[in-house]
């Protein structure tokens, strides 16, 4: 496992008199379907809280260490909020805008306001609060990174909770990623409502499907 996450930038920002430093990460930006999920993490300035150095990347903790550490960061942050866009506002606008707009959710529904955002490779230009978009963020930077395992876990949860809806695509084990399970149900059982139609891999299912539609509505005087 990597090396932890630091404080270091967080304090810089301190001493500049910035207070209150809220963490942003998203999860989801690269699914098949499903929502993108945004969170958004204010840490206690003041206190170094024992389970920080066990902080990583939320993509590099197995699932239960995600869900030890979301509640411990739900529980021991002085602000905690998520952001949430669906697959129909993702295809409508793309997903850049729509991972923006996540970020911008979780922000504005974080119960004390910040005063500076440290964001994952992303700025959020139309907000006005001071920011800084931070390349790889949420392995360098530990606000951020608990907000990477914010928007990790309340999206898995999501997904867990939407294969109950639209079985058969495996959504609870691959959560909507392009896995080679994922192409192969989508293949048998066509794009669900879930599913982004503006990504490639989708349309390409769907127009394939269009095109056996077609074959098999064909009659033979038309050959």
């Amino acid at each position: 496992m990597s090396q932890p996450p630091n404080f270091d930038r967080e304090d810089k920002l301190k001493s500049q008199g910035y207070e209150l430093i809220a963490g942003i990460d998203e999860a989801g930006r690269g699914a098949l379907a499903g929502p993108v999920v945004a969170g958004a993490v204010i840490l206690p300035g003041s206190t170094y809280l024992p389970w920080f150095k066990l902080v990583r990347d939320s993509k590099e903790l197995s699932p239960k260490k995600r869900e030890s550490l979301f509640n411990l960061i739900t529980k021991e942050a002085l602000a905690v909020s998520t952001g949430i866009v669906s697959p129909q506002i993702i295809d409508s606008i793309n997903i850049l805008k729509a991972t923006r707009l996540a970020m911008m959710q979780a922000v504005e529904k974080l119960p004390k306001q910040p005063q500076f955002l440290l964001i994952d490779r992303l700025t959020l230009p139309q907000c006005s609060i001071p920011q800084r978009g931070v390349t790889k963020g949420d392995k360098l930077c530990l606000s951020i990174a608990c907000a990477s395992i914010v928007a990790k876990v309340t999206r898995d949860n999501i997904m867990r909770e939407l294969d109950k809806i639209y079985p058969g695509y495996g959504f609870a084990k691959h959560k909507g990623y392009g896995t080679q399970e994922h192409i192969s149900c989508l293949q048998q059982l066509r794009p669900s409502p879930i599913h982004r139609l503006s990504f490639a891999p989708i349309r390409n299912v769907s127009y394939e499907a269009k095109r056996s539609n077609l074959k098999s509505n064909e009659s033979p005087g038309s050959w």
